[in-house]
């Protein structure tokens, strides 16, 4: 099937309320026009540069995630160009994108990101270090803090996630109890190609795919 008939049977299999981002990772632009005028509404890319092309060229007809590490030097053309950034893993990133915010004038959205396998080559905070994160966060003026998003570790079976999404579901859940001011938690972003309608069962609202939207990436093809 091609991109328009995947995205057609994925919106068709998920709840309404649920979101989904596509992953565009290397995607080409005419991939990702494709994938939106089939219905996309959200596009995630790993890396700034590559966000600034699709933002360019789409102007507007899409909301832009930042699902990828990032480092603190790209923070300011990130806020620029992202409308979430999904993946703030320390007080250091979230103050730098406060600062940078505020000089724009925005409130940028974000999620903190949860290494919810406990990977120490991961990004992501550990869930026992969330809480602490949310009280500093909580005097940040510039940034939303509008939920959490985990990856995951890689698995050779997509059933064995169920407990890292659960994990990451009842932080979710208690963090609904600090809402107020700038938190305010709405998004639980868990799941991929081979995960999400898995991380829906367990509680997901915002799913992130690619290659069930875009098929094999070429280096995929080409190993």
């Amino acid at each position: 099937m091609g991109i328009k008939e995947n995205v057609r049977m994925i919106l068709s299999e998920i709840p309404p309320n649920v979101t989904v981002v596509a992953a565009a990772k290397t995607r080409s632009i005419e991939e990702i026009v494709e994938s939106v005028e089939a219905g996309i509404e959200h596009i995630g890319e790993n890396y700034v540069q590559e966000a600034w092309k699709v933002a360019s060229a789409l102007k507007g007809l899409c909301k832009l995630h930042m699902i990828g590490h990032l480092q603190r030097n790209k923070v300011r053309r990130a806020v620029e160009i992202f409308d979430m950034i999904q993946s703030v893993d320390s007080l250091k990133l979230a103050m730098e994108i406060d600062k940078r915010a505020g000089a724009i004038g925005k409130t940028m959205p974000v999620l903190i990101e949860i290494n919810s396998g406990r990977e120490p080559q991961k990004s992501g905070v550990m869930p026992e270090q969330l809480f602490t994160l949310l009280d500093q966060l909580s005097a940040l003026k510039n940034i939303k803090i509008e939920g959490l998003m985990t990856m995951g570790p890689v698995l050779e079976s997509p059933e064995k996630l169920r407990p890292y999404f659960r994990l990451t579901r009842r932080l979710f859940e208690e963090a609904m109890k600090y809402s107020g001011g700038n938190i305010e938690m709405k998004w639980l972003s868990m799941g991929m190609s081979d995960s999400y309608l898995i991380a829906i069962e367990e509680g997901a609202n915002m799913v992130r795919i690619g290659t069930k939207i875009y098929g094999p990436r070429a280096y995929e093809i080409h190993k």
